[in-house]
């Protein structure tokens, strides 16, 4: 039943994006189906927004369709089989489909690329690639070692503790190997030749290395070492592809990769990436430490805007470092109030908009996934639209960054031990030295505090007198008289 319904679902989508002609590349992340298109214009965007399953859509570099956590996993590879079917030969394409749809689409596309494709929301874009695909994993070992940590204080199972800490610790142990591959993949060179030469900054062997008078750890430099090691590896790879003759080129490039890269990543690499990683993790300490309401308030009101500007990529090194130094990241709480500041803005534009039916049912379908942290059908759907609401959300964010951050400063410090879930999907993820209990009150204190300082803002002070006459006016409800034709297909409110 649950495959029906997801191939339902993604059979009612492929019309509205323009058919199966229309694709030309299919992905997904954590709650989005991401579609490279050739014509833009063939999208049906209102009809795509309209479907049950849809919580709402952004536009990219690729056309995003937002699905939700577990859904879009679900039901891409529906998706992908629909369009393999769809272009098979009994549905040849027709011969011009190609020109035609280049000429149609060609100015939107130019525009589009012109607003999403600078060099640093692509740089960061790819850099985001690296680690997206590391989520589920960070999620499920992170679960996993805060149920261990639960274990380990109550006393029970005492036999199942050890079990649990290698599963949860097995991956993160590992971590820079991933990154390492995905990084050369990303970047055009061999994955496995990345995977390697990141392999050399776990590899405990490492230990016995002195490099320019100082004893290198197995770790040093983590996941930004390996990072930057296999990057190397890429550009070392396609130096050896230009001059090595091909009669040598499966000896030779592999090697030549793998040790120039290696030495470069030993005597200098692991010892900058280090002392970056460390810096990071002084930083985020000594800044909630020290700055903590005035820090909370700072980030949970501009993360909002680092979204709709692509920026917040940049946090997903930072965060993942943080977890390898401490075993959580006390910035993601934080970050996570945005959300929060988010929900009570919608909620407050549902009151302030009785007669907008539109806008009550957006919001109505879209504020379960933004309790759960999904908040792009909120942020295109309902705030960013409307404008002021979008600022009284970040309000929001920035009362509840603060009282979290206030939290940190008074030495009840605690972060999340993975990346990707936000809001409520957050509580399981909560560690720090004060205690299971402790946590939980202050994430979810921090929680309402943005709730409700969202929702106030956005009452008091996210429309003028005019946007409310007008947003309430362009869907009055009819006058009470006979009911007509047209009355009769007013659609219900749901």
């Amino acid at each position: 039943m649950s495959t029906d319904k997801n191939r339902a679902t993604a059979a009612a989508i492929l019309p509205l994006v323009g058919g199966p002609d229309n694709i030309s590349s299919i992905a997904h992340c954590m709650t989005r189906l991401r579609i490279a298109l050739h014509d833009r214009s063939l999208v049906d965007d209102e009809a795509l927004r309209a479907l049950p399953a849809v919580l709402g859509v952004v536009e990219d570099e690729t056309y995003q369709i937002v699905l939700g956590p577990g859904t879009v996993a679900r039901v891409t590879p529906e998706f992908e089989a629909l369009v393999e079917e769809g272009r098979s030969p009994r549905t040849p394409r027709t011969p011009v489909t190609a020109e035609e749809l280049a000429d149609r689409g060609a100015a939107l596309k130019q525009e589009q690329k012109a607003r999403n494709s600078t060099p640093v929301k692509l740089f960061l874009r790819r850099i985001a690639n690296v680690f997206v695909p590391l989520i589920p994993a960070l999620i499920g070992c992170g679960i996993i070692a805060g149920l261990n940590g639960v274990l380990l204080n109550t006393g029970w199972l005492p036999a199942v503790v050890p079990a649990l800490a290698a599963i949860a610790s097995g991956f993160m142990s590992l971590i820079a190997v991933f990154v390492g591959y995905n990084t050369a993949k990303e970047f055009g060179g061999t994955p496995v030749l990345g995977g390697a030469v990141a392999a050399i900054i776990v590899f405990p062997g490492v230990a016995k290395i002195d490099a320019f008078g100082q004893h290198l750890s197995p770790g040093q430099g983590g996941v930004l070492g390996a990072l930057a090691a296999a990057f190397l590896a890429v550009h070392v790879e396609r130096l050896c592809r230009r001059w090595v003759p091909e009669t040598v080129d499966a000896l030779v490039t592999p090697t030549l990769t793998v040790l120039v890269s290696g030495l470069v990543t030993i005597y200098g690499l692991m010892f900058l990436a280090g002392e970056v990683a460390t810096a990071i993790g002084s930083a985020a300490t000594w800044l909630l430490s020290a700055g903590g309401a005035f820090a909370g308030l700072v980030l949970g009101g501009l993360f909002l805007p680092l979204v709709m500007l692509g920026l917040h990529q940049a946090l997903i090194p930072i965060h993942t470092t943080l977890i390898e130094q401490t075993g959580h990241t006390a910035l993601l709480p934080i970050l996570a109030m945005a959300g929060a500041g988010q929900v009570g803005a919608a909620l407050a534009v549902y009151c302030r908009l009785p007669r907008n039916r539109s806008l009550r049912t957006t919001i109505k379908s879209a504020l379960p996934a933004g309790f759960l942290g999904v908040g792009e059908p909120l942020i295109y759907g309902v705030s960013l639209p409307l404008g002021r609401p979008f600022v009284t959300a970040c309000v929001g964010g920035a009362a509840g960054g603060a009282f979290v951050g206030l939290f940190n400063q008074l030495g009840l410090p605690f972060g999340a031990t993975a990346i990707g879930p936000s809001g409520w999907a957050l509580f399981p993820l909560l560690d720090g030295p004060s205690g299971l209990g402790t946590n939980l009150a202050i994430y979810a204190g921090g929680l309402l505090t943005g709730y409700l300082a969202g929702f106030a803002a956005t009452y008091f002070f996210g429309f003028t007198r005019q946007m409310l006459t007008e947003l309430n006016a362009d869907q009055e409800p009819p006058a009470a008289t006979a009911p007509t034709a047209d009355a009769d297909k007013e659609p219900a409110m749901t």
